[in-house]
């Protein structure tokens, strides 16, 4: 039996998630891998529930950094201040890292990973994407036969319970937000979630695991749900389509194309069942053809079992595994990153309900080479009425300049909406 001495940093959510699960999974983990984790320091500003005072550290150097018996350093504080400090610092003493921060890995992973491979440390951070969903390790480990050519996920439930309760409910996304927040599912402030900030960094991980090519946070695009409109929720549902913040990662040799916003996806295709607040990556290899990962994408027991596991990993490798690609602040100088790409385009306009509006709009289109496959008028008015359009593959640029155009238009009062459609 091997003894493991771990140091937990942060006793939150998913701190007590982690010190509950090793204490309740201890004969199970030593039965099945032979290991006897022990949890021999917290160091926390508030504890969840009481733990023995002989656990509580005052500080981390003297407590943690310094106690050549402890292993593992387990950080769940989150943010990149003293979360980055204190997991710099471990990995300079050798000590492996185990990490649910994912704001500190696509900020900082060239400077953590350098850090881990020169003192032989390990770091790992399965938690850091898609909560208690195994997707990193299944990239790493599961998919390596493969050349992966797409990843596109729905990695934050915020914004997914959001958009699921717009569409079931017909709500508008005020109302629906107000109503995660009393629940508990959006932060106060909800900016990162609904923005896309928090998707961002997500894709950020798994696309460079993905492609073998580090791809900075700086070259995603990035859009959020907050100007999604119940009008969008229901005329997409009317032509076939639901709503879902979409992290998407396309390669194409040395070429990547990055972006996280909202995205209409088939009824029929497989992450448009995903509701709720749960998560789900669906990619797609030369090989293996098109796998989907599906769980709980958040939550204290669901991300500490993805913490735990990498504890276990860790602990049963004496040899740990670094990127191999070019791991640095900004990307190899042979990738180059996509701001062109083609979809499909869900087109939205408040008009006036007029003689040759339709002609005026398809014409802008035709001039940007973007070929219409439907239209969708709704209603009647003397004021203005919605039309909806439905393009077929066209690129982005392309679609931009024909809605400056279309936006000068008298008859147009208002580009409501454009959502990417993929498929």
């Amino acid at each position: 039996m091997k003894d493991v001495n771990i140091a937990l940093l942060g006793m939150g959510t998913v701190g007590s998630g982690v010190y509950k699960t090793i204490e309740m999974q201890k004969g199970s983990i030593e039965h099945k891998e032979g290991l006897s984790l022990g949890i021999k320091k917290v160091l926390a500003l508030e504890y969840s529930f009481e733990i023995p005072d002989s656990l509580k550290a005052k500080d981390f150097y003297k407590d943690i950094l310094s106690d050549p018996d402890i292993d593992i350093v387990i950080e769940l504080i989150g943010g990149v201040g003293a979360a980055k400090e204190y997991v710099l610092a471990a990995l300079k003493a050798g000590k492996t890292v185990v990490t649910a921060n994912k704001d500190l890995i696509a900020l900082h992973w060239p400077e953590l990973n350098s850090a881990a491979k020169q003192s032989g440390a390990g770091l790992y951070f399965e938690a850091s994407v898609g909560g208690g969903i195994p997707v990193i390790r299944a990239i790493w480990e599961g998919l390596q036969a493969n050349e992966i050519t797409s990843v596109m996920g729905i990695i934050n439930g915020t914004t997914n319970y959001i958009l699921s309760k717009m569409e079931e409910t017909k709500q508008s996304f005020e109302s629906v937000l107000r109503e995660a927040q009393k629940m508990g599912l959006a932060e106060a402030d909800p900016k990162n979630d609904v923005e896309g900030y928090d998707a961002v960094y997500k894709l950020s991980i798994i696309s460079s695991m993905a492609f073998h090519a580090h791809v900075p946070v700086k070259d995603i695009h990035r859009e959020g749900i907050s100007l999604i409109t119940q009008q969008d929720i229901q005329f997409g549902s009317e032509l076939g389509y639901t709503v879902k913040l979409l992290a998407i990662g396309k390669k194409r040799g040395k070429t990547i194309e990055a972006r996280v916003h909202p995205t209409m996806i088939p009824k029929t295709h497989p992450l448009a069942s995903v509701k709720g607040a749960f998560n789900a990556v669906y990619i797609h290899g030369n090989i293996v053809d098109d796998v989907m990962l599906y769980g709980r994408g958040a939550g204290s027991m669901p991300t500490a079992s993805a913490v735990v596991s990498d504890v276990i990993y860790a602990a049963e490798h004496k040899n740990h595994r670094y990127t191999t690609f070019y791991n640095e602040e900004n990307a190899s100088s042979e990738v180059t990153f996509e701001n062109n790409w083609e979809s499909e385009f869900f087109l939205h306009f408040s008009v006036q309900d007029s003689p040759g509006v339709l002609a005026k709009i398809a014409g802008a289109f035709g001039k940007h080479n973007v070929s219409i496959a439907s239209v969708m008028q709704k209603g009647e008015s003397a004021d203005s009425v919605p039309l909806i359009f439905i393009t077929h593959r066209a690129k982005e640029l392309s679609v931009q300049s024909a809605l400056a155009d279309i936006r000068s238009l008298p008859e147009v009062r208002k580009i409501v909406n454009m959502i990417r459609v993929e498929r």
